[in-house]
């Protein structure tokens, strides 16, 4: 690990209160970058863990869903940091577990709201920013879902190979103002609240593709892998930390994958 690499930076990470948002933000730190974590649940725990680095951590209740307090949030953002040098657009939801003839509509809005329209409106909130400052890097958390269909997950997939596709436009449309995008694309990852969500649920979607048993569904799952795991999420953060210094200066409009052995 290389230390102080991003001191005196200043990183946005969305998801904040998350598994891979608190992890990436702790490497980030770690490394010298203050941080501002974005999301809807409480980020008391992970502002501790990262203010005990030596960094400065402020924690902000948003709606990525809702322009306005994006917008809002941004401006606060600024107002306490001055700068924004980089954006882990990472808030994200996976959804409901049906196939496509039954998938709850509801659900489907409220997926790509998040998902999509709401990477969307960091990712523009941020950006313009950055062009201000000509300058800036911005890693959008996409999913192996949003490279290959998955099965059941009609919501999840669409919003992540939406966000695949908003992440190459970005990518050429800001890199006049010297801004780099990228996005990675974990596969399963595992073990953990969202590994045991989907093996749940896709054992109970009812299709001809994995087992109603649970224990069945997991080896089923882990043997889609070629190394036969699934990731650990503190194989993430080495990776946007890689994407987000100056070692990634000619990486842009990428998907890097992150999976066990994807």
């Amino acid at each position: 690990m290389v230390e102080n690499r991003f001191s005196k930076k200043v990183c946005v990470v969305t998801g904040g209160a998350g598994e891979i948002g608190v992890a990436t933000a702790l490497r980030l730190a770690s490394e010298g970058s203050d941080i501002a974590l974005i999301d809807l649940k409480d980020m008391k725990d992970a502002i501790q863990r990262i203010t005990m680095i030596g960094v400065r951590c402020i924690g902000y209740n948003c709606n990525v869903a809702d322009y306005g307090e994006v917008e809002e949030t941004v401006k606060a953002i600024q107002k306490d940091f001055t700068t924004i040098d980089m954006l882990f657009n990472n808030a994200g939801i996976q959804g409901a577990f049906s196939q496509i003839h039954t998938y709850p509509v509801k659900d489907f809005h409220q997926v790509i709201s998040i998902n999509l329209i709401g990477a969307f409106h960091v990712l523009r909130a941020v950006s313009a920013v950055m062009v201000g400052q000509k300058s800036g890097v911005i890693v959008n958390t996409a999913s192996m879902a949003g490279v290959g269909g998955p099965v059941n997950m009609a919501a999840y997939g669409a919003s992540k190979f939406a966000l695949v596709g908003l992440t190459q436009t970005a990518a050429k449309d800001l890199a006049p103002y010297n801004i780099r995008v990228n996005a990675i694309s974990p596969g399963y990852m595992g073990p953990g609240f969202m590994w045991d969500r989907q093996v749940d649920l896709q054992a109970a979607a009812n299709s001809q593709y994995y087992d109603k048993d649970r224990s069945v569904v997991a080896k089923q799952m882990v043997g889609e892998i070629p190394m036969r795991r699934y990731g650990s999420i503190d194989e993430i953060p080495g990776t946007v930390a890689y994407l987000m210094s100056e070692d990634s200066s000619f990486t842009t409009g990428e998907n890097i994958k992150i999976s066990g052995g994807i």
